[in-house]
């Protein structure tokens, strides 16, 4: 059995070979088709191993996404030309910059003088200038601890309501002051919070003292933070049950089957499928935390004056713009620009710390 069983083998591997060898000899001198089908083979197990290991080469993902890449051309080159190129106008910063040397704002800009850290150095020299900044991180710490958690409440409530249609209208209901532009914001406020408003008129129609809580220097950083309240917390109420639609419901029966109650689902299955929209929203708003409202502001500025409303947009505007010393307002907005990146840097490593993404990934 073992003596006929060899030559069996011998002569598969002899018949293989010459098989191969009559092939080769087939496809012209020199095995010419031989060598071009075993580079097509191997070009082929090349694609099929790096396909199998997840890495494919650039061209081979510009052909798989070409037509997803088309439609974000647009947007790329919208964001190209109204924030990336802006930035080369930073170098104003650096010089004594005076838009009437030449009748192109461009050329101007290469005939204006250089003066190096000059403007920095009148910007930190300028107690204006930290006062807008404290006022500036007050308001911002105010609607970070004050407004931040209000959407993320919201949208708990809206989702625990079992009727669709009225989580539908109280949804529509708070997300429509999002579309209301500040200046209707704040003329709302004043008919109800102002001197002339309805409850200062109730008042007095009952024998009662009234107020005027929009000229008071002392309750505006609240004011403000309720009206953006009033006016945004819609937006993120939309954005927190986008996440909750994503939680399975088998979630929720398995616990209540377990014994879980209504606090306890909450705790152990919602919030936690929220935790990465929280991370992200809080990352973006440290980031954003220079920027607390210009026009909400600057629309106010009169009625309660400059010491309660001065902020670091508000303070640029007023230098660049009215006082047309655009150098100086450059300046501080680039102070602004470094430190809004800082924060956005440092939020996003301690949401990675704290085992979340943040805005991108490790």
């Amino acid at each position: 059995m073992s003596h006929s069983t060899v030559p069996r083998s011998t002569t598969g591997a002899q018949t293989a070979e010459r098989t191969s060898e009559g092939s080769g000899d087939a496809a012209g001198p020199g095995g010419r088709g031989g060598r071009r089908s075993g580079k097509r083979s191997g070009k082929k197990s090349a694609r099929a191993s790096g396909a199998a290991s997840g890495r494919l080469s650039l061209k081979l993902r510009f052909r798989r996404d070409r037509t997803l890449i088309l439609m974000t051309v647009p947007a790329l080159l919208l964001v190209l030309v109204f924030n990336y190129i802006p930035i080369l106008g930073n170098v104003v910063a650096f010089q004594d910059y005076d838009p009437y040397l030449s009748e192109n704002g461009f050329v101007a800009i290469l005939e204006s003088p250089w003066t190096g850290l000059e403007q920095f150095e009148r910007i930190f020299a300028d107690s204006a200038f930290w006062h807008a900044v404290e006022n500036t991180f007050v308001l911002f710490l105010l609607q970070l601890v004050l407004y931040f958690p209000i959407p993320i409440l919201l949208a708990l409530l809206i989702n625990s309501v079992v009727r669709p249609r009225v989580r539908a209208v109280a949804q529509a209901i708070m997300y429509l002051p999002h579309f209301f532009s500040w200046v209707l914001v704040v003329t709302v406020f004043m008919q109800i919070f102002g001197g002339a408003g309805i409850i200062a008129q109730t008042l007095r129609r009952h024998g009662y003292a009234g107020f005027d809580l929009m000229t008071d220097p002392e309750v505006f950083k609240y004011l403000v933070t309720f009206e953006t309240v009033w006016k945004d917390a819609g937006w993120g109420i939309i954005v927190f049950l986008a996440a909750l639609s994503s939680v399975s419901h088998d979630l929720y029966e398995a616990a209540a089957m377990d014994g879980a109650g209504r606090w306890r689902r909450m705790w152990h299955i919602t919030l936690p499928a929220l935790r990465p929209v929280i991370a992200l929203l809080l990352v973006l708003r440290v980031g954003d935390a220079l920027t607390v409202g210009f026009e909400q502001l600057l629309l106010q500025r009169q009625a309660v004056g400059v010491e309660a409303s001065e902020v670091l947009d508000t303070y640029v505007w007023w230098n660049g713009i009215r006082n047309q010393d655009f150098s100086y307002a450059a300046a501080a907005g680039l102070v602004k620009g470094v430190v809004g990146l800082a924060l956005v840097l440092t939020a996003n490593k301690v949401a990675h710390l704290m085992g979340e993404q943040g805005v991108y990934k490790k």
